[in-house]
């Protein structure tokens, strides 16, 4: 009785997962390669945090739709129109507080780039749940329908925005601190550059924190291997994965406006201009895996930088061939979560 005692009292120890470390280090593996064929330590350093950068917002555009992907299973064409709309909801902000933008004051600068996130998400989590409610719902588990539908809401709402902004591109100018570069000795980094590679990290620690580390994650990540026992325990599937849908889409409005920025012009086209390197980024990573979309966006940007500054010819095809290597080496990508 004793020893069933301290057994009860002493349960085993689950066995922890092993790290897998392979993919991790190709990034530093990569940017140290590099470094004796592009030669200059100085532009080895500007190009390597350029490409962070562009990491970073790949990153914010893709981790949406890699949630959506990876749990609920759903092919949705349409995810590049709340790119757009969160590039477009800046102008609700812009409008009537341009004043903060042209001042010259970091914190005012800072606030009204956190305002615009702030709007663009909610905007885009409410269209996000008429989006699907109305069009992703009636069509669940029929991939075919799913790419019909989401295009057709996708074309649907893209005239939305031409309607109420109008078809002419839209300049925004970047907030006044934000503009320009830091220059140390022969390395220039650009100043919107380093916040978006802070405001990346940020995201991505909160999300691996939201998934490891509280109830709602493990249930999303139980939900990815077994929607079935899930549903079974008495959780509401249907409402974590409307509650995923939402949080995707608002996460599509961010890195909309930190796209907008980036490129200071507004189209109603932009976000599906990004739409397949978002694909890209989330089959290396693996569909459903945070982890996997965040090492993908940086290493497909840093071998889009490192190419289109050694071979510039090359440069357009270099994610698809990342894309091709990775699947040849790992077919379910980087870090596969789901399994189809």
């Amino acid at each position: 009785m004793s020893d069933v005692a301290a057994d009860a009292a002493n349960p085993p120890l689950l066995p922890r997962s092993r790290t897998d470390w392979l993919p991790l280090i190709l990034v530093p593996v990569l940017a140290l390669a590099v470094l004796p064929l592009i030669g200059d330590v100085s532009s080895w350093v500007t190009l390597t945090i350029a490409g962070l950068a562009m990491g970073m917002m790949i990153f914010l555009m893709a981790s949406g739709l890699t949630l959506v992907f990876g749990l609920m299973d759903i092919i949705n064409f349409g995810h590049g129109v709340f790119i757009s709309l969160g590039a477009y909801a800046t102008l609700l902000v812009l409008g009537p507080l341009a004043g903060w933008a042209s001042a010259n004051s970091v914190a005012l600068n800072l606030a009204l780039l956190l305002l615009c996130i702030v709007v663009a998400m909610v905007l885009t989590g409410l269209v996000g749940a008429v989006f699907e409610r109305v069009i992703v719902r009636p069509v669940y588990g029929n991939h075919l329908k799913q790419i019909l539908v989401t295009m057709g809401g996708l074309i649907v709402t893209e005239q939305a925005i031409h309607a109420i902004w109008g078809a002419s591109p839209i300049p925004i100018p970047l907030p006044e601190t934000l503009r320009g570069a830091f220059v140390l000795g022969d390395i220039v980094m650009e100043r919107y550059r380093v916040v978006a590679i802070g405001i990346g990290l940020l995201v991505f620690a909160a999300m691996q924190l939201l998934l490891n580390r509280t109830r709602i994650g493990l249930l999303i990540r139980a939900g990815v291997e077994n929607p079935e026992m899930v549903e079974a325990l008495g959780y509401r599937i249907r409402r974590l994965f409307v509650s995923v849908f939402v949080a995707g889409s608002a996460l599509a409005g961010l890195g909309g406006v930190m796209w907008a920025f980036y490129r200071q012009t507004l189209t109603a086209g932009m976000g599906m201009e990004v739409m397949v390197l978002v694909f890209i980024v989330i089959i290396i990573g693996g569909l459903g895996s945070v982890g996997g979309c965040f090492v993908g966006s940086v290493l497909v940007a840093l071998v889009a930088n490192y190419v289109g500054f050694l071979a510039p010819k090359l440069a357009l095809i270099s994610n698809i061939l990342v894309m091709a290597l990775v699947l040849i080496w790992r077919p379910q990508g980087l870090f596969p979560v789901a399994r189809r």
